[in-house]
């Protein structure tokens, strides 16, 4: 009895503790299932088999590999997994290898023929160099699962800088030198007389011949500055909107001729 009591219950129900399993307690023999191996596809078994027993892949025993793989379809068969269609061609692929390594052959035949393991050799090695590099992937460093981005939002910090004391005295030594640099500069303003579009419309004006053509080169002149020439073409503007001037050019990017309008 003490030792009875001394051992951990199995389980408590409605508070009641129980130390055996009961005698009706029916269990089923598939009611747990662990995985340890999962496989991606026909390649992916193929692939272990070769690496669990150190073989070449580059000479790959078809006979023992075949039913190392044909074992582990039996096994699934047992355990009543689904079996998808790409292992069972895989299977068949094997057999027809094994069946053509095995059938002799004519010694034309032989020394023409590749050998069938070729192409499986091909694919396995391709798929094994798929694999690395997404291992290689899946070891860089991802966000949320190896690096945490860390944010933090700045504190407003309000910094009173008092101002430097300055005496009286300073002030007014600085003042004695700006007056003194600023008795060394003299002022002498020019300003040009003020252009007026009207007056420089009848300028134009009396400068062409309703006649012959006037180049707009020889209205625009330069020793006027820029004011100056931007003057006169307002004013030739407002004559052509006036339709006081006829404008000419005899093609594409030649000089444009003025005259009065009849």
């Amino acid at each position: 009895m003490d030792a009875l009591a001394e051992t951990p219950p199995l389980a408590k129900i409605a508070g009641e503790p129980y130390t055996r399993l009961p005698q009706d307690l029916y269990i089923p023999p598939d009611a747990l299932e662990v995985f340890l191996e999962a496989f991606e596809g026909p390649l992916d078994l193929l692939l272990y088999l070769i690496r669990r027993q150190n073989l070449n892949i580059l000479d790959i025993p078809v006979a023992a590999i075949t039913r190392q793989y044909l074992d582990y379809l039996a096994m699934m068969r047992e355990l009543r997994l689904e079996l998808a269609a790409e292992y069972l061609v895989m299977a068949a692929w094997l057999a027809e290898i094994k069946s053509r390594l095995l059938l002799p052959k004519p010694a034309s035949v032989e020394a023409e023929e590749d050998d069938p393991r070729a192409e499986l050799v091909r694919r396995l090695q391709e798929y094994e160099r798929f694999q690395q590099a997404a291992q290689a992937l899946d070891a860089l460093p991802r966000v949320e699962r190896d690096i945490y981005l860390a944010s933090a939002e700045p504190v407003e910090r309000q910094i009173a800088r008092a101002p430097p004391p300055i005496a009286l005295a300073d002030l007014l030594e600085a003042l004695r030198e700006v007056l003194a640099r600023a008795a060394l500069y003299g002022h002498h303003q020019i300003r040009r007389e003020a252009l007026s579009v009207r007056e420089r419309m009848g300028q134009v004006l009396e400068r062409l011949d309703a006649l012959r053509f006037t180049p707009l080169t020889a209205l625009l002149r330069p020793e006027e500055g820029r004011a100056g020439v931007v003057v006169t073409f307002l004013a030739i503007l407002e004559l052509l909107r006036e339709t006081l001037l006829e404008l000419a050019q005899a093609g594409p990017f030649a000089p444009i001729h003025l005259r009065k309008r009849l």
